[in-house]
């Protein structure tokens, strides 16, 4: 395909647009590709679209070659499939809720699990019909609280999304394996580092979950690797459970002033000072902090939650957010804390919250009320001695035991996790690291399947119900990230196997010449199978031409100029500065050989990256 810049819809930007903070995001409104249309929706223009396009092929020729099938649902559907696995409530306010004339109840879909289960339930009926893995590629929508960083996390976004249909947990694992090698085969086509993590399933359920995340430093989700292989997302790690203590050398409680101490390193300067221990100092780690929240559950219904964690780790809110999902989650306001005079602010302790207030009711059947729930880190185990709030203004309390002096209504993984700490497998101390989740692949079992009626008659003439599989690709996303890995600060630079042309030509002269060589340049090109992109604007200046260039992020440039003159012409390599003068007759022969090789070098990869298995 040949197309000319005079004519090409496009419109190139010099300065950033004001809600940009990333670069992906900056350089695809400069250069043309995307252009807002609210907040976290993006209009596609023609080179966007061309390079989206590029990244879906990818992964469609990958998908078909494992032997998926794709189809085509609606953006748009009926409330009731939700309804009946209870994701109209549990997706929360994500969730595009809207109406029909008649007041039916539709809904914009944020991923397909229910859709993709009755279509089979409609289709198939046998165990002979099993397996089949089905996909597609389709338009998703989710109201993000806070869409940020253009296409990373936007409000309407295209996906990939399969599902495997298997009668047993044999043959899920078999269809799991399958997409798990796939997706390593379409990032390595992409070029595109990442590292595979353990994962959370949330809202969408299921046991075994993995994520992959290219690092990058504007990564929203942390990750972390041990030297021993061990690699999960931050939310997916578990705390390794220290042995309990022998408390029996711990003195009584010992409910101490402590006057402007505000903050936990107030608090230990004052501890140290006043309250001396022979052996060693007082430590953040020595405290117990309580923190307050308010759980939103699917149903509506609050809830006040306390949280307690060691006083030298902060509440991470995400691994907070994980380990309660569906329900969402805020800190404590003013209005939730007037019912609760108990909970006394920078001083509240054990001994009002949970099992231990003597407000506590259990009926018959176990369920707890009249206090505040408490769910307390995992490092909080029996025997473990904490300084504390007293339940009273400016009071802490001194030498409070697990097991002895309190108890929690359970644990939470809440507290953030840290450069060094224990991988939960033994297999050393962990590295954080940023990344960006650009697929996530989970066996959802047989909850969909189950709510929705998904039987098959086994071989035996009996009904089973049919288990289940998940594979999600964010292609909107995966196109950011390349953008971010791919960029300079001249532009973008992209991998040939994406780029919305191969070639742009660049006539950068005044003379007739100039401009007849480079439209019969990119012509032969053209006819040698290359997209090319010829600028034949007359009336704009070789600079500004050039500045486009290095901005759109085209692989290879040819200049067609002043050295035409000498019968020469330049090929640019946009990603590494490389300039090649070579004989007008010689270019597109040079420039095929290029292409093709770069093209070869596709399905390799990055051979540094690492994989986390």
């Amino acid at each position: 395909m040949l197309r000319n810049l005079s004519t090409f819809f496009l419109r190139t930007l010099r300065e950033d647009p004001a809600d940009a903070e990333v670069n992906s995001h900056k350089l695809l409104v400069r250069a043309g590709y995307i252009r807002r249309t609210a907040p976290g929706i993006y209009t596609w223009l023609p080179l966007g679209l061309r390079t989206l396009r590029k990244i879906e092929e990818i992964v469609r020729e990958e998908m078909d070659a494992m032997g998926a099938q794709e189809v085509h649902f609606p953006g748009l559907i009926p409330a009731e499939p939700y309804k009946a696995t209870n994701r109209w409530e549990e997706y929360g306010p994500t969730l595009f809720k809207l109406n029909d004339r008649k007041g039916g109840d539709y809904l914009l879909a944020p991923t397909h699990e229910e859709m993709f289960t009755l279509l089979v339930k409609d289709m198939y009926s046998s165990y002979k019909d099993l397996p089949a893995t089905l996909y597609q590629i389709q338009t998703k929508y989710r109201d993000e609280a806070r869409p940020r960083a253009g296409l990373i996390r936007g409000r309407e976004f295209v996906m990939k999304d399969a599902y495997s249909f298997d009668i047993d947990d044999e043959g899920l694992n078999a269809s799991y394996q399958a997409e798990r090698d796939t997706y390593e085969r379409i990032f390595q086509r992409l070029g595109l580092r990442y590292v595979i993590v353990s994962a959370m399933s949330g809202a969408m359920g299921g046991s075994r979950s993995e994520e992959f995340l290219h690092p990058s430093p504007i990564g929203e989700d942390t990750f972390v690797a041990s030297p021993g292989g061990y690699a999960a997302n931050a939310e997916a790690v578990t705390t390794p459970v220290p042995e309990a203590q022998d408390a029996s050398g711990v003195p009584a409680p010992l409910e101490v002033p402590t006057p402007d101490a505000p903050t936990i390193e107030s608090l230990v300067d004052l501890l140290n000072d006043q309250y001396p221990r022979e052996d060693r100092p007082w430590t953040a780690a020595d405290t117990l902090k309580n923190v307050v929240v308010t759980l939103t559950h699917p149903d509506g219904e609050r809830e006040l939650l306390v949280v307690g964690v060691p006083g030298d780790r902060d509440v991470d809110m995400k691994r907070l957010e994980a380990s309660v999902a569906p329900a969402e989650v805020d800190m404590a306001s003013d209005s939730d804390f007037e019912p609760h005079p108990e909970l006394v602010r920078g001083y509240i302790g054990p001994t009002v919250l949970g099992p231990n207030s003597p407000k506590r009711v259990v009926d018959e059947e176990g369920n707890a009320s009249g206090s505040v729930r408490y769910l307390v880190d995992p490092r909080v185990v029996d025997g473990t001695a904490w300084v504390t709030g007293a339940n009273a203004e400016q009071r802490h309390v001194l030498n409070l035991v697990m097991g002895r002096d309190f108890t929690a209504d359970g644990t939470i993984e809440a507290a953030e996790v840290r450069e060094g700490d224990l991988a939960p497998d033994g297999s050393g101390p962990l590295h954080l690291e940023r990344g960006i989740e650009i697929g996530h692949i989970f066996q959802l079992g047989r909850k969909y399947a189950k709510a929705l009626g998904l039987t098959v008659l086994d071989e035996n003439g009996k009904s089973q119900v049919v288990t289940m599989g998940s594979y999600g690709i964010g292609v909107t996303r995966v196109m950011a990230a390349l953008a971010e890995a791919n960029c300079d600060d001249k532009g973008l630079s992209w991998p040939v196997q994406i780029a919305p042309f191969d070639v742009h030509v660049l006539a950068t002269g005044k003379g007739d010449e100039v401009f007849e060589t480079a439209q019969s340049l990119g012509e032969q090109l053209d006819a040698a199978g290359l997209d090319v992109l010829v600028d034949d604007r007359r009336k704009v200046s070789a600079g500004v031409k050039f500045k486009d260039y290095e901005l759109v992020g085209v692989p290879f440039g040819l200049v067609v100029g002043r050295s035409l003159a000498d019968g020469q012409v330049e090929i640019r390599v946009r990603a590494t500065g490389e300039t090649i003068v070579v004989p007008v007759e010689e270019a597109v022969a040079r420039l095929r050989e290029q292409h093709g090789a770069a093209l070869k070098g596709e399905r390799h990869g990055d051979p540094s990256h690492p994989h986390h298995r």
